[in-house]
């Protein structure tokens, strides 16, 4: 259901609260991802896959590998360049009907290259440039080609022009910002129902469009009319609104109660006739109380129909009934009727067998919610993946059929070329398990070799340096040499913050930016007090003094860094904690100048919390500017952003490389806190572990990013108690917003069981982990064994959660992907610099001075021998030894 009018709307205004409720009847979308934002994109498409058909603008990116990965989250279609194209097309298990070619009016290919290159095949046009153009006069002859869809968007739509677009068949692009359901509207809104409308034929003498209203499945309900009216009615009521011959305007169910939930609409491939996909409720679609104006449902649908009846109020001794309330029996039949279709080989008796697994696996579904219209979106994703699964059986399925295990379905070697910038190299078998069980492998430590050990501990690969580099090198660039300029221009781009007119907001903040609930201001003061007092404790009460021997003071001193940057990222969540975690300490370390950096929401403000931390701890301004641009700015400075000494904070790998990047630059004078990867956990349970805990702890990191990791080392632990701890991951998993998310980062993390304690501490500081969790009998004992972490948590009752939060240790900042072998979390120290000094006296040098001279002779450093010996002279003089 393709319909002629594309809303095009930022990724960060794509979340329910902020898009308009019309958009997800219209069904389609199309948004713009770059470097910047693909993270964000590639978690949207995991959640909404089934709700949208989603078009991307990805001209910006600048990796395939990051095109590919949109592809495989569930893009419909990617708009690309002319380069983008060419490289595409020498890409297996590519449909280039899901490519859609850039061209704009500075285009550096010639048309008859750009006719070259899209041949014959289904590849879309696109037109956006500078200017608007006359389409059907100079554009569509030379590229339409035959059915080649045409798409444009418009620098000023008018409904006109609109129109006039949809007339000659090509879809417009219009800003959703724009778009109404109020026929009645004025420029520069611009109603919906009359844009669709002009690309529809009625052969009515009333102008009534026929329209066809479906259920999810695509099953028909009935045949209606449309009006440009009743269209309007639908999209701003979201219910089945049609037009009747005798009675006007037609609220479905109105008077019967049995409404209709409108889904969504579209055309027919003739646009002649609409088609309103709804999901209905009470009786049925036909006044008679029949499912449909054609008879009740049959096959799977009335069996749907029958189950979810059953389970609302199903007859004394019903044998469905009995499946809902009993999973045991549910699991047995399916595995029974499973195993039935496996060895049946007659065409009956197959078909008997399938419809018996049918029934017990939609019993399944239906007593979880799961309908089939659900099951049909699952399957319809996974078809347009791009990555396909080899086809291997798993463990001891594979093992019962004689197949082996190959490693593959572990997790150990799948995935093909590196993702996106923070998006992890997935095995395919995780790539296609959207509907399987959230579940870890398991390897049992005593029974693997080592370089099997070996490859399961790897972190989850990230993209290559160079990729990385190239994209933040000429961003750091700019803003190094054209300051405000170019990071208000990139801050446009990426954040879409297109009104924003200065980088920084500058103390004191206004009221009315940190305008909270009482509750959250009470957190963030409690958090505060808790972090100061951690971070007071570590001052030093006085220097250093030592004398090494007589006459030979040495002596330590510590001095705050005056200028500090703390990075505060945004993207998909408010991150106040970081502020906190970063900020406090630079207050207790009594730093002069302190700048925040986190990059602003689409309307240019920031979010209050971050503003309410930076006042509360006495930040100078507030860079607004997230990426390698906001680094750019604190490293050397701009018209307005001051430039800092140490810039600290976590972020994306383009944040990273960029952090690295200006520290290594010598004319910026800046150092970083440490290098970073994804985040992780590690944790140890013990036969004593709650298994909801260990389950929650895992969870907690594994949402933070499909690149996440994390690590279950089970100490002793049997078959029954590693499945209660893998039933609680599922169920709390499937439970969460982002589950999606921990289904992507639970595919490469794992299980290991080790016979004792000592094994399992051998194997946690090898891999290092940033967060390490002791859920063991006497974790006080074990933490003395720990050689290797970013922060551990000991017992039951200290998830890591509360350090993200409100503890006072900080998590901001700790070592990941294996750096707590060499590198300390960011503390009070990170905002500290030491300072050595001596004092001698003349007994001192005499006493250290040969040993001086001697070592700077074996140098043959002649003036720092002499700097002693001179000095050693003038002694013999004053006391008349010459």
């Amino acid at each position: 259901m393709v319909l002629p009018l594309l809303p095009s709307i930022d990724i960060a205004e794509f979340d329910a609260q902020q898009r308009p409720k019309w958009l997800s009847h219209i069904g389609s979308v199309f948004t713009t991802v770059t470097d910047q934002n693909l993270d964000h994109a590639i978690g949207l498409l995991q959640q909404h896959v089934s709700d949208f058909v989603v078009y991307a603008n990805v001209t910006a990116l600048s990796s395939l590998g990051d095109v590919l990965s949109l592809l495989d989250a569930g893009a419909s279609k990617v708009f690309v360049s002319y380069t983008q194209l060419t490289q595409l097309e020498r890409v297996e298990n590519i449909d280039l009907d899901r490519t859609v070619l850039t061209i704009s009016s500075d285009q550096s290919e010639t048309e008859d290259q750009i006719i070259d290159a899209i041949g014959n095949t289904p590849i879309g046009i696109y037109y956006h440039g500078d200017q608007d153009v006359d389409l059907p006069a100079n554009f569509l002859k030379a590229y339409r080609g035959d059915n080649r869809t045409v798409y444009c968007s418009l620098k000023q739509p008018t409904l006109p022009r609109l129109v006039a677009l949809v007339a000659v068949q090509v879809i417009p692009i219009v800003p959703t910002r724009q778009l109404t359901t109020d026929i009645n509207s004025t420029f520069p809104l611009l109603p919906i129902s009359t844009i669709l409308l002009a690309a529809i034929k009625s052969d009515r003498p009333d102008g009534l469009l026929s329209t066809l209203v479906t259920d999810e499945r695509g099953i028909a309900l009935g045949l209606v009319y449309s009006s440009a009216e009743s269209i309007a009615e639908s999209l701003r009521t979201g219910r089945g609104v049609y037009q009747s011959r005798k009675r006007g305007l037609w609220y479905k169910g109105e008077s019967s109660g049995d409404v209709q939930e409108l889904i969504r609409i579209g055309l027919d491939c003739d646009q002649d006739c609409l088609r309103f996909e709804v999901r209905q409720k009470g009786r049925g679609f036909c006044h008679l109380g029949t499912s449909t104006c054609f008879g009740q449902y049959n096959g799977l649908s009335r069996l749907q129909q029958i189950l979810q009846s059953r389970k609302a109020s199903a007859p004394k001794g019903s044998y469905t009934a009995r499946l809902f309330s009993s999973p045991q029996l549910l699991r047995a039949k399916i595995m029974e009727e499973a195993e039935e279709l496996c060895k049946a080989e007659r065409k009956d008796d197959i078909a008997f067998e399938a419809a018996d697994l049918i029934y017990f696996a939609l019993t399944k579904c239906v007593g979880s919610g799961v309908s089939l219209e659900d099951i049909e979106r699952n399957l319809d994703a996974k078809s347009i993946k791009i990555k396909r699964r080899k086809g291997d059986a798993k463990g001891r399925w594979a093992e019962k059929e004689g197949l082996g295990r190959p490693i593959e379905d572990n997790g150990v070697e799948g995935g093909g070329e590196a993702q996106a910038a923070g998006t992890p190299q997935l095995c395919e078998d995780a790539i296609n398990s959207k509907g399987d069980r959230i579940r870890m492998e398991r390897y049992d430590v005593s029974k693997t070799s080592e370089e099997t050990l070996c490859k399961v501990l790897r972190r989850p690969s990230q993209r290559s340096a160079d990729a990385t580099m190239g994209v933040v090198q000429p961003i750091i660039q700019a803003v190094r040499e054209r300051g405000d300029a170019a990071l208000l221009e990139y801050t446009h781009k990426f954040e879409k913050a297109t009104s924003l007119t200065s980088p920084v907001i500058r103390a004191p903040f206004p009221a009315d930016l940190m305008r909270l609930p009482q509750e959250t201001i009470d957190a963030i003061d409690l958090s505060f007090e808790n972090i100061r007092k951690f971070h007071a404790g570590q001052m030093e009460a006085k220097p250093l003094i030592i004398e090494t021997m007589p006459g030979v003071i040495c002596s330590r001193f510590s001095r705050p860094i005056e200028r500090v940057g703390l990075y505060v990222p945004g993207g998909t969540a408010v991150l106040p904690s970081t502020g906190l975690m970063l900020g406090v300490p630079a207050l207790v370390a009594g730093c002069r100048k302190i700048v925040f950096a986190s990059p602003p929401r689409a309307d240019g403000s920031i979010t209050p919390e971050i503003v309410y931390i930076a006042h509360k701890i006495g930040a100078e301004s507030i860079v607004l500017a997230g990426g390698a641009q906001a680094i750019a700015a604190l490293a050397y400075g701009t018209e307005t952003v001051s430039k800092v000494d140490k810039i600290l904070g976590p972020g994306n790998q383009f944040v990273t490389a960029a952090k690295m990047l200006v520290s290594n630059d010598t004319s910026a004078g800046v150092s970083i806190d440490m290098p970073a990867g994804p985040s992780e956990v590690l944790v140890i349970a013990d036969s004593d572990a709650h298994p909801a805990f260990v389950a929650s702890d895992l969870l907690s990191q594994a949402e933070h990013g499909i690149d996440s990791q994390v690590i279950l080392i089970a100490v002793g632990l049997d078959e029954a108690k590693l499945a209660v701890i893998e039933e609680e991951l599922h169920n709390q998993a499937s439970a969460l917003p982002r589950r999606d998310i921990v289904r992507g980062s639970i595919a490469h993390s794992i299980t290991l069981i080790v016979e004792d304690i000592g094994s399992a501490m051998e194997l946690s500081n090898r891999y290092a982990p940033e967060h390490l969790i002791l859920q063991v009998k006497d974790p006080e004992r074990i933490v003395g064994m720990v050689q290797n972490a970013g922060s551990v948590f000991l017992g039951p009752w200290s998830p890591e959660s509360v350090g993200d939060y409100s503890a006072g240790a900080p998590l901001a900042r700790i070592a990941t992907y294996g750096y707590a072998k060499q590198y300390s979390g960011v503390s009070l120290s990170s905002y500290m610099k030491h300072i050595t000094s001596s004092n001698l006296t003349t007994e001192g040098l005499r006493n250290v001075g040969g040993a001086v001279m001697q070592l700077a002779k074996v140098e043959e450093l002649e003036a720092h021998r002499r700097a002693v010996s001179i000095r050693l002279r003038e002694m013999d003089r004053i006391l008349g030894k010459e």
